[in-house]
């Protein structure tokens, strides 16, 4: 090696920072999808097995460079999960890079419960802001979900709307704030729609007695979700973040293939 060239590799050896022996070089962190939400996106577990939440089938629709966070929570409304501390759990851990999806109105519309109930054009708005001004203040991005709708049909088979004006609560306040918006609401109604009042209770938590060891008496749920339904609800959130260019084409796969059912799976407590 020439002097002129071993002076060269000296200056730029001097130039890069020491690592101890044996450190190995961090790996980038995987961006996450948090979910701030209520039962119907929650994490199940066996003693509650049929019943899904539609972010445990979300990874399917993902690829595998995004991780996803499901920190939603049966029984929870925009205002409980922020009084429980649950929003800062998830604001702690946001990082630039992240989404943010949230979506909560079932339990928003408890006017009894005043640990849980908001008005929508007034403090359902006003929590909402709360977890929109969060995301945005950790370099994350928050995405609003209008809340998927209930199985419920007039005496004419039609689906019927069931969250008042917390959907359009809503939309109003994605555009005034520019926070993309995925329709959950007017596209889970408009599959129902499209199954029908027989068909889509294969959707929902029905059961006969003795289907289930977890419900030996049957249900019949209209909120809750089986495999099959939460499936189909992942899909159309994934569909939808991709449609708002929320994600990219490389972000989803599977949106136009069926997911199997069997592909479900509920840990123990």
């Amino acid at each position: 090696m020439s002097l002129s060239r071993r002076r060269t590799v000296a200056a730029l050896a001097a130039a890069l920072p020491l690592m101890p022996a044996g450190t190995a070089t961090a790996r980038p962190r995987t961006p996450t999808v948090w979910i701030a939400g209520d039962s119907t996106a929650a994490q199940k577990y066996t003693d509650a097995a049929p019943e899904t939440g539609w972010g445990m089938a979300l990874p399917f629709f993902l690829t595998r460079h995004l991780a996803v966070a499901n920190h939603a929570v049966n029984g929870r409304s925009s205002k409980s999960f922020v009084d429980e501390g649950r929003l800062d759990t998830v604001l702690a851990g946001l990082r630039p890079g992240d989404l943010l999806l949230v979506q909560f109105g079932h339990n928003d519309q408890k006017a009894t419960d005043p640990a849980r109930y908001t008005e929508p054009w007034t403090t359902y708005r006003e929590h909402l802001l709360r977890y929109v001004a969060g995301a945005r203040a950790s370099g994350a991005r928050p995405v609003l979900l209008t809340p998927v709708e209930r199985r419920r049909f007039d005496a004419g088979g039609n689906a019927v709307p069931t969250h008042g004006e917390y959907p359009a609560a809503m939309r109003a306040l994605a555009a005034e704030e520019g926070v993309p918006l995925v329709d959950v609401q007017a596209a889970s109604l408009a599959e129902w729609q499209k199954l029908g009042p027989e068909p889509s209770k294969a959707y929902f938590n029905w059961l006969t007695p003795g289907e289930s060891p977890h419900y030996p008496d049957g249900k019949q749920d209209n909120t809750h979700f089986r495999p099959r339904g939460a499936i189909e609800v992942a899909r159309l959130v994934a569909g939808g973040l991709r449609e708002r260019g929320v994600l990219a084409a490389r972000d989803v796969r599977r949106l136009e293939e069926p997911v199997p059912a069997a592909w479900i799976t509920w840990p123990p407590r």
